[in-house]
């Protein structure tokens, strides 16, 4: 929300502008007054809404017209002021200021000021008044209203800039179309979301528990048992829609609102709004949709035992039939409160897009990868549905670096990243794609993109999360020249061919290319349902692996469906990363930290040798040497 609030005066000569100033500020009326009052600052501490004002006043003569120019782009809001006593500064409101402001370009809030209402002769009712304005704010949408004051008396002088500052703090226009006395669709869109995230149970009705709670959440302060009953009269008498059973119905929801924005509190209104995110536009603000969250570079992000809650609960709210499985009616309704769209409908993600149910592994499964992946999405999702608790950021967590992990020869992540690469028609498509649990294809289809998978993985009764990611030729050397995108791998699967002569030698160049061997790694070679090929290599697989102290590769047919629990070993891997670094753990650490051991080793040999020269110097000089030796024989023999 604004912090400040720019309001300028203008009208006619003599209507009173400056008066006005000079009342609120005296609080008592001064008869005469500056041509133009100089700019007033109030402080926050003394306003309502706690921003700091301005109150320009102006001029209308010729000579003020390049100064009001620029005071009226300045302006946050404009009061025009006019005499009640001078119809005809009240006719060129419409006539000429409005106009004017049209022509300049300017879309602010116009507040209508009537002065002196004390030479008024005889009472005006409310009636009389809105039917003399309603045909200005007809075809003007920027005047949000009009309030009558005297700056003589004082009366209502207060009241103006109060309407003024609402004005900009909590506009009309977005929320409410004043001819159609109607709430604007925007306004709707957003009001109906707040109800659905209101709704914990789904059944369409806010009763007393889910009010007490939106209560709390936008107001600090709890519903008490006799305002509900207010509340849910005063939407009966717009019609019985609005009230089922003991709570409001959405149409009873977006009714109340009509009726607090109708009677001038769009500050309840756009509290609301406010509170769940929503900025002037009507749309969820970058701030509240993306809070900040740093994660080092080292470090991946997982839900925190909140984060697993939140999504586990959703799940089990919307699974309406309660067989275990989100269907398309279901997603849908879950996701009504989200832009449109699943998240893991998308090419990047494999099989992730068929349209069949999704059991609950699947749905965590899913939002594990997109965690692992693009943490601000799952974030902003946590947004979108809802999520209770505040800071949201509660509910993902840091993992601890994966070079400390290293180290120390455990990890204790939830969720692990692979990287799987190998030649052209080596096979790894379709090794991701068993890992999804999708059907073998035969038709060979070059990767063109990044392919990202998830499933869940059993460890000794652990459930663990195992993301596999492909990137294709065309994006492979990218990532592996990456150190940055290098060092977000938990393991690296290379994956050959082993009917195809050439296939071991593009992994083995790729390791000589690239910087990869403090990465945990898992050789596989596919179609072992084929004859083994002899790879044109210096040694074999098997061999080039023992010399690198791994394991031999694991041999699997996705045709075939012989998996070897080869998805079991990588996770072990990931879990165990000291086990599988080629060529041993030293080259577990990343190329800094081994620098600076190598630097450190080099330092304790050099200084080991320097002081090996001194001493030798010193016991080894003519005369020295035969006194220490003798020293040292003779000392021995007094033990002897």
């Amino acid at each position: 929300m604004r912090r400040d609030v720019r309001i300028l005066l203008v009208g006619d000569e003599g209507v009173g502008k400056s008066t006005i100033v000079t009342s609120l500020i005296k609080e008592e009326f001064v008869s005469h007054v500056q041509h133009v009052v100089p700019e007033v600052t109030i402080s926050p501490e003394v306003t309502s809404e706690n921003v700091t004002t301005y109150i320009v006043d102006s001029g209308a003569g010729p000579n003020d017209k390049h100064h009001l120019e620029l005071e009226i782009r300045k302006a946050h809001v404009i009061c025009v002021v006019y005499a009640i006593d001078n119809s005809n500064s009240f006719n060129r409101i419409s006539a000429y200021w409005l106009p004017y402001f049209r022509q300049l370009g300017i879309n602010v809030p116009v507040i209508l000021v009537g002065n002196k209402i004390d030479l008024r002769g005889g009472e005006v009712t409310n009636k009389a008044l809105v039917d003399e304005i309603k045909p200005i704010m007809t075809d003007f949408k920027e005047v949000e209203t009009c309030v009558e004051c005297s700056a003589k008396i004082p009366l209502n002088v207060s009241e103006v800039f109060y309407f003024a500052q609402k004005a900009v703090l909590h506009p009309t226009a977005p929320l409410y179309d004043s001819k159609k006395q109607a709430l604007k669709p925007a306004c709707i869109e957003a009001l109906s979301r707040i109800f659905k995230l209101c709704d914990a149970n789904k059944d369409g009705v806010l009763d007393y528990v889910e009010l007490n709670e939106f209560q709390r959440k936008c107001f600090d302060a709890p519903l008490q048992l006799q305002e509900l009953e207010g509340i849910k009269d005063i939407v009966l008498e717009y019609g019985p829609d609005g009230v089922r059973g003991d709570g409001l119905t959405e149409a009873g929801f977006l009714f109340l609102h009509t009726i607090f924005i109708q009677r001038g509190r769009l500050e309840t209104t756009w509290t609301v709004l406010r509170k769940y995110g929503y900025g002037e536009d009507l749309r969820l603000t970058e701030a509240f949709l993306y809070p900040k969250f740093d994660v080092p570079s080292d470090c991946s992000v997982e839900w925190s035992p909140l984060g697993y809650q939140f999504f586990t609960d959703i799940f089990e709210v919307f699974d309406k039939d309660q067989d275990g499985a989100l269907n398309e009616d279901e997603l849908e309704d879950l996701f009504s409160t989200a832009p449109p769209g699943i998240p893991w409908r998308n090419p990047k993600f494999l099989g992730l897009d068929d349209g069949a149910a999704v059991t609950l592994q699947a749905w965590l499964a899913r939002w594990s990868m997109i965690t692992l992946l693009e943490h601000k999405t799952t974030l902003a999702y946590l947004a979108y549905l809802g999520y209770p608790d505040e800071p949201r950021t509660g509910a993902l967590l840091v993992t601890r670096p994966r070079k400390h992990d290293r180290r120390r020869g455990k990890s204790t992540r939830s969720v692990f990243l692979c990287y799987v690469c190998g030649a052209a028609g080596s096979g790894k498509t379709s090794f991701l794609r068993s890992f999804a649990d999708k059907p073998f294809d035969d038709v060979y289809r070059p990767t063109e993109k990044v392919l990202s998978v998830v499933n869940s993985v059993d460890i000794h009764g652990s459930e663990k999360y195992l993301v596999l990611q492909e990137f294709g030729s065309k994006y492979e050397p990218e990532v592996l020249r990456n150190s940055k995108k290098i060092d977000l791998a938990d393991v690296i699967v290379y994956v050959h061919d082993s009917s195809d002569t050439n296939s071991f030698s593009y992994i083995s160049n790729l390791r000589q290319q690239y910087s990869l061997d403090h990465i945990p790694t898992l050789f596989v070679a596919t179609k072992s349902d084929l004859d083994l090929a002899q790879q044109r290599h210096e040694v074999q697989p098997d061999v080039y692996c023992r010399r690198l102290n791994l394991q031999v590769p694991v041999a699997v047919s996705v045709k075939t469906a012989q998996i070897a629990d080869v998805f079991r070993a990588i996770c072990s891997v990931a879990m165990h990363p000291n086990s599988s670094i080629p060529g041993g753990v030293d080259r577990s650490l990343f190329p800094v930290a081994r620098l600076r051991t190598y630097i450190v080793l080099s330092a304790l040999v050099g200084s080991f040798s320097a002081g090996m020269v001194v001493a030798y110097r010193i016991f080894f000089r003519p005369g020295i040497a035969g006194q220490w030796i003798g020293w040292l024989l003779g000392g021995r023999s007094q033990y002897q």
